[in-house]
């Protein structure tokens, strides 16, 4: 069983009003601490059928552990959860399956060994005997087809060789898909972190179709105006509370941001940005990439260059291909990359929220790390050869640039993985930036980060590309675009236009995405 939906144009659909009254999923009082982190207080919340329901909160305001706490992972510490109006006493994995309850969790919980049709199974243990995987290759496809048309996936693929979006795309079908058991109520942690503007349009559209249908949603993200698009209700959480339940008549992304307990400025700044350093005073960096160089790329110092298009397009091999080249030998340029999936080509699960900011330090750069700390809050330069190491100045750089970017939630002594993922961007951020490194390449960095960070990495990467740093961005939102000089729009693996600040508009980005040659 599917929910069908129309792949027209990415239009807003209408909001349905929840007129129900029935309660599907009823939280009172529901509390969780991990040591002496009080990760949820007190949370009371009704969640009805034929809904979908908006999470909004910083980095760290429990909206992760809260849907763990729903989808059955972590036991509730104290409180009642009902389903169906009547209280359940133990309240598993199990459980919530038979409630109808399915989640798509912010780190995606695929097995990358295993192929799409056999992921299935795990979510799925019905799926046996005689041609289990022709139906469950059948199942996915058939809801791919629903949430992304024109989804390119046939349902065989290993997921190791699947891009990030691709995979995205596959957990959330994998969520939405009926086998047995109903579905009743879908949580969608940050679902479109991973996805270019269209397919997060295509999931939107589907998401408002599948309340008219009976499934109800919830939605977390830090992308307001996808809340604030497709929201019945929207909760506010602030460390580990709900501050605020905002109806959907009146909604804007400021009366979300208020909830929140955050002030936002208009930012002017991108169109300032571009007089802070002459690049015709610098070093050019140009890069001559892909089978028979059918890509050129080239950035001067101070530049912030961009790369925009569909997901999958090619922007991360480039970005990949130039840190390679910029690595060799004989180029010897000071590069630095945030990885856009931290969880597999970021974060060292296993080492201390300290370690992962202060391992680039061990491959050399400490004096210029150093150096960084002391112009942001005076930290102690090292003071040793290179080939050691000062731990307590390390200690320090690593305390300076939590401060300055704002991780949350855990001592640096803790584990990266007790972070929330938003955090655990921020650390990859900072590691950057905390760096030696000349030019940084980054792989859609503010991936569920909240919006009053992503303003302070915004300043970040302006203040230090005045100092000459080199920036290539690439981002699945459009509006970040407004913050490069100039933009690469990718198709197929090579750059279908390139578009200067100011004329690096929605219409702009989505004709020349569709491109397939250079324009």
């Amino acid at each position: 069983m599917t929910v069908s939906t129309s792949s027209g144009p990415a239009s807003a659909p209408q909001p349905v009003s929840a007129g129900s009254s029935r309660v599907l999923v009823g939280l009172k009082g529901i509390s969780k601490t991990f040591g002496q982190v009080n990760a949820l207080g007190d949370v009371d919340f009704d969640f009805r059928p034929d809904e979908c329901v908006g999470i909004a909160g910083h980095n760290g305001a429990g909206k992760s552990t809260l849907m763990a706490v729903l989808a059955g992972v972590f036991p509730q510490d104290r409180g009642t959860l009902s389903i169906n109006g009547q209280p359940v006493a133990h309240y598993d994995a199990n459980a919530a399956r038979a409630a109808g309850v399915r989640c798509v969790f912010q780190e995606l919980s695929l097995c990358a060994n295993l192929s799409v049709a056999e992921n299935m199974c795990i979510v799925h243990p019905e799926l046996r005997g005689m041609g289990w995987r022709r139906r469950a290759t059948a199942l996915m496809v058939e809801q791919l087809d629903a949430i992304f048309p024109g989804h390119g996936l046939k349902g065989h693929e290993l997921v190791a060789d699947l891009t990030l979006t691709q995979r995205q795309m596959v957990e959330i079908a994998r969520g939405f898909t009926v086998v047995s058991a109903p579905v009743k109520l879908v949580i969608l942690d940050e679902p479109t972190s991973s996805l270019d503007a269209h397919t997060a349009d295509q999931l939107l559209v589907f998401i408002r179709e599948a309340a008219r249908r009976g499934i109800a949603s919830i939605l977390i993200s830090h992308m307001l105006g996808e809340i604030e698009r497709v929201a019945d209700r929207v909760m506010v959480m602030r460390d580990g509370r709900v501050v605020g339940v905002l109806p959907h008549e009146g909604l804007t992304q400021d009366a979300i941001i208020r909830a929140m307990g955050q002030h936002v400025e208009v930012d002017h700044a991108p169109a300032e940005a571009r007089a802070r350093f002459d690049p015709s005073a610098g070093n050019r960096f140009e890069w001559t990439l892909g089978p028979a160089g059918r890509l050129t790329i080239n950035a001067a110092r101070g530049e912030v260059v961009g790369f925009a298009g569909l997901a999958g397009q090619g922007q991360t091999d480039a970005l990949l291909a130039i840190y390679q080249a910029a690595t060799r030998r004989r180029a010897h340029q000071r590069v630095a990359f945030v990885a856009g999936d931290r969880a597999r080509d970021g974060v060292f699960p296993l080492w201390s929220i300290a370690q992962n900011l202060d391992i680039r330090w061990l491959f050399g750069g400490l004096d210029e790390a150093a150096r960084d700390a002391d112009a942001a809050a005076a930290a102690p330069r090292p003071g040793r050869a290179r080939w050691m190491l000062d731990l307590r100045a390390m200690r320090a750089i690593a305390q300076t640039w939590r401060e300055r970017i704002g991780i949350r939630g855990a001592a640096m002594s803790a584990g990266i993985l007790s972070l929330s993922g938003g955090n655990q961007q921020k650390v990859l951020f900072a590691r950057a930036l905390a760096s030696d490194a000349d030019l940084i390449l980054m792989d859609d960095p503010t991936r569920g980060v909240d919006i009053g960070t992503k303003r302070d990495i915004y300043q970040l990467v302006r203040s230090e590309a005045a100092r000459g740093r080199t920036f290539i961005w690439y981002t699945t939102e459009n509006d970040e675009l407004a913050y490069c000089d100039r933009t690469y729009v990718f198709r197929s693996g090579r750059i279908t236009r390139v578009l200067d600040a100011e004329h690096c508009t929605e219409e702009s980005l989505l004709a020349a995405s569709f491109e397939e040659q250079f324009a």
